[in-house]
């Protein structure tokens, strides 16, 4: 949760960028360029891969990822895979502490894991002596806010071609702060900050969820971010890092793509109708109203807000409201929001999720006190069973 120095530095840094960049007209994240083939390239567009998570086609064919585990997957017959990643304006301006980190799958293995430091980077995902055909998937193990990136269209050789994954019967949205993004998870020293290096989103509770519950996945998660404050250590809210604002668009980044942020771009939410949605929003809330009844209010309220917002966006979805793995102040408001916001709207499709506080003496910590990914493993199976029991999965 907690940003430290480096996110003001960033803040400081992009805010005149971010500022022009957010005045860009609003786009349908369907995207405008659907064609398969684009001057002998191929695009990753809905024909060729399964979009992974919530994602941008642009004009010239890159497909732009902004929120952690977004991504794309297909399978792909071939000898020889290279994968081109575009960067942002982080890329090129930024410091090494915020640019994009992206992973590729091959059959369920890692075969490469880049941060993207260049304009463009290619990364060699598969190479065989003999033609074969193999799952590929392309995630974005960081958070957006830092930095976004792209998939650019491939040059497929003679004989070689990709063709989208099959989707998945489960679908579950995750909506949250650096836990589901899996702040520092690659790094057990508590005392360490923030870097997106140590980010590593397949390694906390929301991907291991899916993967566990064999489900298609969606994350909306910024790390310092909450339902009415993001994470602060005076009195007054931090009212510009709270993820309900944010929530109907692409996501929230300093650096921007294609002369656009996602913030700037709506999301279109037929695109990926989730069964569950899983709330984890509070943490940063907590070091906001501590113990303090009227602050404790004012979140109340908010999560009630945000939960309507959520409902009138996901009419059919579970929703499982969730907290306590790094933080549990805000546990039994976050109970009391819940009981009244179904009482006066009768929506009783709302569930609660207590997880175990982590115990460092246990499983250690992550960077800035995050979970470990021992932490998340524990908390993912507790979700997973919830999710079960309710869904009859």
């Amino acid at each position: 949760m907690r940003l430290r120095r480096i996110l003001s530095a960033v803040c400081a840094a992009a805010l005149c960028l971010t500022l022009f960049a957010s005045c860009a007209d609003k786009d349908g994240s369907s995207n405008s360029s659907e064609d398969s083939k684009m001057n002998g390239l191929t695009v990753f567009n809905d024909e060729n891969v399964k979009r992974v998570g919530r994602t941008y086609l642009a004009d010239d064919g890159v497909l732009w990822l902004a929120l952690s585990g977004s991504g794309a997957e297909f399978s792909y017959t071939g000898k020889k895979l290279d994968i081109t990643i575009k960067g942002d304006s982080i890329a090129q301006s930024g410091n090494d502490g915020n640019r994009a980190r992206v992973a590729v799958y091959v059959d369920g293995e890692r075969t490469a894991d880049a941060m993207i430091d260049a304009p463009e980077v290619t990364l060699n995902a598969f190479e065989s002596s003999e033609e074969k055909t193999v799952n590929v998937q392309v995630i974005k193990l960081s958070e957006c806010a830092m930095s976004c990136c792209g998939i650019m269209p491939l040059q497929l050789g003679e004989g070689e071609s990709i063709a989208p994954a099959e989707a998945k019967e489960r679908r579950i949205e995750f909506i949250g702060d650096s836990i589901t993004c899996g702040y520092g998870v690659d790094d057990e020293v508590k005392e360490h900050s923030f870097q997106t290096k140590t980010e590593d989103v397949t390694k906390a509770y929301a991907y291991k969820t899916a993967k566990a519950l064999d489900a298609d996945y969606s994350m909306f998660s910024v790390s310092g971010y909450g339902i009415i404050s993001g994470y602060t250590t005076g009195n007054t809210p931090v009212t510009a890092q709270t993820i309900p604002q944010y929530y109907n668009s692409l996501g929230f980044s300093y650096g921007s793509f294609d002369g656009k942020t996602p913030q700037s771009l709506d999301w279109d939410f037929e695109s990926f109708k989730p069964q569950v949605v899983v709330i984890n929003l509070g943490t940063n809330d907590a070091s906001y109203t501590k113990s303090n009844k009227n602050g404790k209010d004012e979140y109340k309220q908010g999560y009630i807000d945000f939960l309507k917002q959520v409902r009138e966006k996901n009419p059919d979805a579970e929703i499982f409201c969730t907290l306590g793995i790094m933080d549990n102040t805000l546990v039994k408001t976050m109970a009391e929001a819940m009981k009244e916001y179904m009482d006066t709207t009768g929506d009783q499709k709302v569930h609660a999720v207590q997880y175990d506080l982590q115990d460092g003496n246990a499983d250690g910590y992550a960077a800035d006190w995050h979970p470990t990914e021992a932490t998340h493993e524990k908390a993912s199976a507790k979700l997973t069973e919830e999710i079960k029991k309710v869904m009859n999965w």
